[in-house]
């Protein structure tokens, strides 16, 4: 019988940036004072799961919230470049509203059809997706049997959720990824299994019953 392996997908934390509606992409931001407080919810979220080894983008925000939940399991994060945010390119550090105003015919199209749209000096979804399944495919084969952490970003758990349910990147915005937020796949050695979706139940001492925009 095949070993299962559990993948929890986890976006990383708030930081300044997405509350104040910038672009991040690659350029390097860390948690503030609401993502940190994210981070402790999701050390809480896992006291009780038994977690194998922890993965991360490289990046400060996501590194950040991996290191929460490390520090209490006694684990070292690993930096992944596979889990990476996406290059925006000439759209990175701008604020959405100055998007609009400076690309509207991308930003048009990055709504209506994202599966189209390469940022200028960027990337595209199907490059993003590529290596992220690469990343993820390398971690679970790695990793037979047993429990990981993949802390990464927004896009990325979203073409990683489309690909494991077999959608194509045309659906990206109809996946909803809260800062935080927990997703979990079950691997068998033949295909994924979805089991859970944007889980934000442990932040509800800090947002409740509030909504947050999907950026």
């Amino acid at each position: 019988m095949t070993e299962m392996t559990r993948v929890y997908l986890v976006r990383h934390g708030t930081t300044e940036w997405n509350k104040e509606e910038i672009f991040r992409g690659r350029i390097d931001c860390k948690l503030n004072e609401t993502g940190l407080a994210e981070a402790r919810a999701l050390e809480e979220y896992f006291r009780d799961v038994g977690i194998d080894s922890i993965y991360s983008s490289p990046l400060s925000r996501a590194t950040e919230t991996a290191q929460a939940v490390a520090v209490s399991k006694g684990l070292t994060v690993i930096p992944d470049a596979a889990f990476i945010d996406m290059d925006y390119g000439q759209w990175q550090g701008l604020p959405l509203e100055g998007v609009k105003v400076k690309y509207p015919d991308l930003y048009r199209l990055w709504l209506e059809r994202p599966q189209e749209v390469t940022f200028p000096g960027g990337e595209n979804l199907s490059r993003v997706r590529a290596r992220a399944w690469e990343g993820l495919e390398r971690v679970v084969q790695g990793n037979p049997g047993k429990t990981v952490l993949v802390v990464s970003h927004r896009v990325i758990t979203k073409v990683l959720i489309c690909a494991a349910l077999g959608l194509d990147d045309s659906h990206f915005w109809q996946i909803k990824q809260d800062t935080a937020a927990v997703n979990c796949f079950e691997y068998t050695g033949q295909t994924f299994v979805t089991s859970l979706i944007n889980d934000t139940c442990h932040m509800n001492s800090i947002h409740f019953n509030v909504y947050r925009k999907d950026f």
